[in-house]
């Protein structure tokens, strides 16, 4: 089978990796298209994986909606050049090109309808499957959603994904067992960001301030460092970085999916942004599994109160770890379950291959 994945995002990275691995092992044909997004070429290059650089982003919505239609194109050569069986990815472009070749096309989607007005509009109704995280069940409407019990997160940090590196430690200058906290601060330039706001430079430097007052503070952005900031910020070796997450006191942030990583590992994850509450995946993580919280900035003291909590919990890292593995209990390894979908949907049926699907065999 000849596959294409295309990588929009770092996090697409880690999405597809282990699924290209063993796709690759298998015998089948694979093909990564992506983004010049230097972190995302940068982790490719890594682990390993060849690919095509499909050309820079648009900075305004102007901008990338027309870079879309040209990336679009791109994607249509490339699947007619090597003959794609299947595309998999999170881009409208990718649903775009599947309807001007034979390539069908599986979007990985774990955002909200609601939150992301432009791609359940001009992404969704083009892409053949929409694959979605039972989460999402009241929160899209498209007729093509697949769901399953899981999130994205566990198809590189489920157990049978994920072993931490603890040689990490010795990197980042900290002993284990030593108390330290891990922060992401974003820059909120995605097309469904217009309008949303994260943690102030003000908020972070008080929380920094409070953290270390119990043991060291990593900090990693997506946008440069502010100056009085940068003595805090995380520069181990980028594979290792979810290890070191791992090994955390407790991770602190304004990113969604690094909170949904600490939060699948059973580390005690505080997001801070205008779209708390408003996400379906973290909330099932925070409401249901008591993993995560979430605040807006102007909730920003009940955050810092919540955090001194926490830090009061006797076994704080032992219950966390109780509260993952019933979440585990009830979610699947979702790269199992790529590589299933990919070798039996051909498209064609999509009813009667997906309907009636034991998830269990994907634990």
């Amino acid at each position: 089978m000849n596959i294409l994945i295309d990588i929009g995002h770092p996090a697409h990275v880690h999405l597809f990796r282990n699924f290209y691995n063993e796709m690759k092992e298998r015998g089948h044909d694979l093909h990564v298209t992506v983004k010049a997004i230097s972190s995302a070429t940068d982790l490719l290059d890594l682990y390993g994986i060849p690919y095509i650089v499909l050309g820079t982003k648009g900075r305004s919505l102007t901008a990338k909606g027309f870079r879309q239609i040209f990336f679009s194109m791109k994607l249509v050569r490339i699947a007619k050049r090597y003959n794609i069986d299947i595309g998999l990815g999170s881009s409208i472009s990718l649903a775009h090109a599947s309807r001007f070749c034979r390539m069908k096309s599986v979007i990985f989607d774990d955002d909200d309808d609601d939150i992301q007005p432009l791609m359940t509009k001009f992404g969704h109704p083009f892409a053949d499957l929409v694959v979605t995280p039972s989460s999402l069940i009241n929160a899209r409407a498209s007729g093509k959603a697949l769901f399953y019990p899981g999130y994205h997160e566990l198809a590189y940090l489920h157990p049978a994904r994920f072993t931490p590196d603890p040689l990490v430690l010795e990197e980042a200058g900290v002993k284990e067992g030593e108390k330290f906290f891990i922060m992401r601060f974003n820059a909120f330039r995605a097309h469904h960001d217009t309008g949303v706001r994260g943690l102030s430079y003000a908020q972070k430097l008080s929380l920094v301030k409070q953290l270390q007052h119990y043991g060291k503070v990593f900090i990693t952005t997506e946008d440069k460092i502010e100056e009085e900031l940068s003595p805090c910020q995380l520069r181990v070796s980028p594979e290792k970085a979810h290890s070191l997450l791992w090994y955390a006191t407790m991770f602190i942030g304004d990113s969604q999916t690094m909170t949904s990583e600490a939060a699948v590992m059973g580390v005690p994850a505080l997001r801070c942004n205008t779209f708390a509450r408003s996400i379906s995946y973290l909330r099932e993580e925070e409401e249901t599994y008591g993993l995560t919280y979430a605040y807006t900035p102007e909730e920003f003291d009940l955050l810092q109160d919540k955090i001194e909590s926490l830090l009061r919990i006797p076994d704080l890292q032992g219950e966390w770890q109780r509260r993952r593995d019933r979440m585990l209990r009830e979610k699947i390894d979702l790269t199992a379950f790529m590589v299933w979908l990919a070798q039996n949907y051909s498209g064609q049926d999509r009813v009667s291959v997906t309907d009636k699907i034991d998830f269990s065999s994907f634990r």
